[in-house]
This record gives C-alpha cells, sequence and structure tokens, in this order.
C-alpha cells in the first residue's frame, strides 16, 4: 500500500512538473492586429480593434487623445477629418479601405501635399524631464507625436510631418521654444537623448 501510495506522489509531482514547463514556454499573448476586413467599426464601439484604429490615427497625426479603446467623439472627428483629407466618404465609419489608408500613410516617408514648409531646430523632450507636466498645453496627455511650438510661426492643433521623426500635431507650447524652433515629444527619455538636437524639415500639413 505505501508504495502505491509513493507512485501516485511522484506521478503527481510529475504532472504539476510538466503543467508549470509548459505555462513557461507558452507564448505571450499576440498584440491587437488591424480589425477584420469585412468589419466595420463605428462610433460607440470599444475594444482592442479601437485601440488599433487610434494608434493609426494618431501615428498620422490625426488623433490626440488617449489610446483607450473607447470610440468616442474625440476619435470620430478624427476618423472623419482622416477620411475627408484622403478623399473618402467622411462617415466616421473606419472599414477596410479607411484601415488601408491609414496602413498606407502611416508608412509614409514624406508627405504626398503640403501647404508649406520650413527649415527648424528641434530639440526633444517627454513628460519625465524636471519641470516638465504630463500634459500638453492643450490638455492632451503628453505622448511621441505631439509638439511643441511657437504658436505665432506655427498654430496649435496644425498637423504637421517633421524629416526624422514622421507625423505629429502641435499641440503644445513652451518658453523656450520662441521663432524657428520646435520641441518633439518621445516617451523615453532615452528616445529623446538619442535624437538629441536637429535641423529639420517641417511640413504643414492643414
Amino acid at each position: 500500500m505505501r508504495r502505491v501510495y509513493i507512485v501516485a506522489v511522484i506521478m503527481a509531482v510529475l504532472l504539476i512538473v510538466n503543467a508549470v514547463a509548459l505555462a513557461a514556454v507558452a507564448p505571450a499573448p499576440a498584440p491587437p492586429s488591424a480589425p477584420e476586413a469585412d468589419k466595420l467599426i463605428k462610433h460607440g464601439a470599444r475594444g482592442d480593434d479601437v485601440k488599433v484604429i487610434q494608434k493609426l490615427l494618431a501615428d498620422t497625426g490625426y488623433y490626440v487623445g488617449q489610446i483607450d479603446g473607447v470610440f468616442g467623439g474625440a476619435t470620430l472627428e478624427a476618423v472623419k477629418s482622416f477620411q475627408t483629407y484622403n478623399g473618402l466618404t467622411p462617415d466616421g465609419a473606419v472599414g477596410k479601405e479607411t484601415i488601408a489608408f491609414l496602413q498606407r500613410e502611416r508608412a509614409t516617408t514624406e508627405p504626398g501635399r503640403y501647404s508649406r514648409q520650413l527649415t527648424m531646430y528641434a530639440t526633444a523632450y517627454t513628460a519625465h524631464d524636471a519641470g516638465n507636466s504630463s500634459y500638453t498645453s492643450r490638455g492632451h496627455e503628453l505622448r511621441k507625436g505631439l509638439v511643441a511650438v511657437d504658436p505665432r510661426v506655427i498654430p496649435l492643433g496644425t498637423r504637421l510631418f517633421i524629416t526624422g521623426y514622421g507625423f505629429a500635431i502641435a499641440d503644445d507650447i513652451g518658453g523656450a521654444i520662441k521663432g524657428n524652433k520646435i520641441d518633439l515629444a518621445f516617451e523615453s527619455r532615452a528616445e529623446a537623448l538619442q535624437f538629441g538636437v536637429q535641423r529639420v524639415t517641417v511640413y504643414i500639413l492643414d
């Protein structure tokens, strides 16, 4: 009887060890991918599909809000603006055509059209820098894609494309940002330090 008991204990231990090993090698959950091709995402929707859309809109300089997965008013207006700018029906609903246009625009390395261009000196900053706020002067949570400008040169709310940085929105101001200077937000201090100070071309898209 004792031998049977010992064998049962050993088998139980082996099963536990095997389960732990399988859990250790199990793949991590995949990040949100693009919505299904035949899916239409509208105002009021929630979830990972909305986060994907918000990130695409942010990366192309149309959306300044949080990537929270809630298709609210700000997301709706960003979608309509994008659709209007790209000659799509501005119905605010995101289907395969709008997704395709967003992905293509995010991948671009230079703007297709712009109203003017400026040569500026760009510095970099983050919400973690001493004395900085976590929010822009327009009240949005600071993140990459939002930049500080001199409003007399570039009005706040202007959509931009910046060489070496990508699409952006003029959403902040700074005491030292005057004239032909622009301050680019980054997620981490390491990214900001790596960027340093550069001479850039700023394309005004609005």
